[in-house]
């Protein structure tokens, strides 16, 4: 099966991926990439931290490039400041783009 070619008058390119495609129009249209990247950084969270992080996660929210995770345990909390910039790292390196710049832990 031939692979279907895309053809984009801005760059005069051919042969682009329908993620290639997605991913520049994010770029392009800011408001819709955050609100993808609010919903997401729960998803990657999750995914990242693991199921014992989880359980005492009580909410995540992005604004800018700051992540603010509530937490119900003070314990956990002191504990995961000490790798605040590994866990920068792991996000970002999931949500495959340098978007956090900082984890605030509550």
């Amino acid at each position: 099966m031939k692979e279907k070619k895309y053809y984009d008058r801005r760059t005069a390119s051919v042969e682009s991926p329908i993620s290639e495609v997605l991913k520049t129009f994010l770029k392009q249209n800011t408001k819709l990439s955050k609100g993808l990247y609010t919903k997401n950084i729960k998803e990657t969270w999750q995914k990242v931290m693991g199921p014992g992080v989880n359980s005492y996660t009580s909410s995540i929210t992005l604004k800018g490039s700051t992540v603010y995770v509530s937490l119900t345990s003070s314990i956990i909390r002191s504990e995961l400041s000490y790798g605040r910039q590994k866990m920068i790292t792991m996000l970002n390196e999931e949500l495959g783009e340098n978007i956090i710049k900082d984890i605030v832990l509550r």
